[in-house]
């Protein structure tokens, strides 16, 4: 069985391209999240504010990507993203603040 995960791709009022997830992402969908992340070329927000779980088998996939993404956490997320090392590999941010992009 698939956990709910919805990907939907867009742009930042900057332009800067932004892909955001709403749901759980596990080991049952992390092929969509892959498949998404890797149809967006050059840098990339993703916006995880709206993730409610977020498993290894996820961060495998962020790790993945972490060379082009800057993230949007939730606080719940944020601590994840921290300990798991992934926030020193790409820049983490909370809703509350603006995300600065360069190209």
């Amino acid at each position: 069985m698939t956990t709910p995960l919805t990907l939907t791709s867009g742009r930042r009022a900057d332009g800067a391209a932004l892909l955001t997830a709403t749901g759980e992402i596990d080991m049952s969908n992390t092929d969509a999240l892959a498949e998404a992340l890797g149809k967006i070329p050059g840098p990339l927000v993703l916006d995880l504010t709206a993730v409610e779980y977020l498993d290894s088998a996820g961060l495998s996939v962020l790790f993945a990507h972490a060379d082009h993404i800057t993230l949007i956490a939730n606080p719940l997320l944020t601590p994840v993203l921290d300990i798991s090392g992934l926030a020193g590999l790409a820049p983490v941010h909370t809703a509350e603040h603006e995300v600065p992009i360069s190209s």
